[in-house]
């Protein structure tokens, strides 16, 4: 299979929108952080594909209903394209902690389901998360994670553990940056 070229994964909260032990629940509790959509639309401008792998227990919790979910995305959306960004593909996992899935990350579900969807490997592809389980996702599948701060990172940077030689940004600005000068 033919390697993704220049693809990167995004998670969705406390990477791109602001995060809350609480959950997302809402439109008006979807705050973007500053910065991070103008990032996302740099990297289309760029000719990158962006795409956004995110956990959303919150529906198997009863937090949030798949309406909302969707209408959240299209906020983002909205956004984006006003910035003249946009998201290639996204993909969530509905699944609580406590249930079977291949596609709640740590697991690599999500990311095999973008590496399918696009035809293509994602050995060395770029992964920006703010936690853990992010990064292992990248790691199962070979592909090049990376954290950032905002979010729950600094907790993560705390807690130890990263894959080893993974970057560390201060947000998704910061992470973008460095994509665009060194690939």
């Amino acid at each position: 299979m033919k390697p993704c070229s220049k693809l990167v994964i995004l998670d969705r909260d406390g990477v791109i929108n602001q995060d809350s032990d609480d959950f997302i629940k809402s439109v008006d509790e979807w705050i973007p952080l500053p910065g991070s959509l103008e990032a996302m639309a740099r990297l289309t401008q760029a000719g990158w594909t962006v795409t956004v792998a995110t956990n959303q227990s919150g529906l198997a919790r009863g937090l949030y209903t798949e309406d909302a979910l969707h209408a959240m995305h299209q906020k983002m959306r909205a956004l984006l394209a006003a910035l003249g960004g946009r998201v290639d593909y996204l993909v969530y996992c509905p699944h609580g902690p406590d249930e079977i899935s291949t596609c709640r990350k740590p697991l690599p579900g999500m990311y095999q389901e973008i590496a399918a969807h696009f035809g293509c490997s994602l050995v060395g592809v770029p992964v920006i998360g703010d936690s853990l389980r992010d990064l292992e996702a990248a790691i199962a599948v070979n592909a090049r994670p990376m954290l950032v701060r905002s979010g729950k990172g600094e907790r993560t940077l705390l807690k130890g553990g990263l894959p080893e030689n993974t970057p560390v940004f201060d947000d998704l600005s910061a992470a973008v940056d460095h994509l665009l000068l060194h690939g």
